[in-house]
């Protein structure tokens, strides 16, 4: 099981928003390494807490994936279609 340092900074790498938010990417490992310390439930809890907020921050700032989608290929077969069409 991996732990939770290891996992934020997965996540992290996964969103690419290490160099765009580099201070909210360092804030989260901290707080990660508070939850992978032992004892102290309250503080984990808290550290927890904003670990989940800090992540949430992160997601808001990490650049947008294209995806195509039913649509998008539809209108891409569509303008191949009229490519081919003018050709002929």
């Amino acid at each position: 099981m991996a732990t939770n340092v290891e996992a934020t900074r997965a996540e992290i790498d996964h969103l690419r928003v290490g160099d765009s938010a580099p201070g909210l990417a360092q804030l989260a490992l901290t707080l990660a390494a508070l939850m992978d310390e032992k004892g102290g439930a309250t503080a984990k809890a808290n550290a927890g807490r904003e670990l989940r907020a800090v992540i949430e921050s992160l997601r808001k700032l990490a650049p947008v994936e294209e995806q195509d989608d039913g649509v998008d290929q539809l209108s891409q077969k569509r303008e191949a279609r009229r490519v081919r069409a003018r050709r002929a």
